[in-house]
């Protein structure tokens, strides 16, 4: 990409991808910086609820975080009803989202675990790939999940890839807070 392809202020899409931990710790860190910097952050979170040290954080900083109240669990846990009660709500927050950064002005937007909404077939890929490619020009997105279309990797400007290779989840440790939560 040559200069004039990509102009300084021109916003880029990160992906942070993989199965492995520190997708949203890495998207929470850039966050922390932009609203260091006195950029606008938004911070939306999908399938994930409940009190996290990362929302604490975030919101004593000043970033405007966008999720749901509603708990779903795993999506590898849910029965079709809670599927497609889960997917109604992942469409609602998409489009808050989108509602969002056309009003309001946004220098930072992270897409947390949006890729794994795509994966479950909660979210309609097409909508996506619209709120994706319309994005204002200066915008930078960070998109974390799992497994990202080929059309978002072949957009993205930085792709980070975290591999797990252990995890205490396999061993049964449930999340622990100030870690995972």
């Amino acid at each position: 990409m040559t200069e004039e392809e990509a102009p300084r202020d021109a916003g880029m899409i990160h992906l942070y991808i993989g199965d492995g931990k520190g997708k949203t710790t890495a998207a929470v860190g850039l966050s922390v910086r932009a609203a260091g910097r006195d950029k606008t952050v938004f911070f939306a979170q999908f399938l994930k609820s409940g009190e996290t040290g990362e929302v604490a954080s975030l919101n004593k900083l000043g970033v405007r975080v966008i999720r749901s109240d509603q708990r779903f669990g795993f999506t590898f846990k849910m029965d079709s009803a809670k599927k497609t009660a889960c997917g109604a709500e992942q469409q609602r927050l998409l489009e808050e989202i989108t509602r969002a950064v056309q009003e309001e002005h946004c220098d930072l937007l992270v897409l947390d675990e949006v890729l794994d909404t795509l994966g479950a077939r909660l979210l309609e890929e097409g909508a996506f790939r619209s709120f994706v490619e319309a994005k204002p020009r200066r915008l930078e997105l960070v998109i974390t999940g799992r497994n990202p279309p080929a059309w978002l990797v072949e957009q993205a400007g930085y792709i980070t890839e975290m591999k797990k290779l252990k995890h205490p989840y396999d061993e049964g440790v449930a999340a622990r807070r100030g870690i995972e939560l």
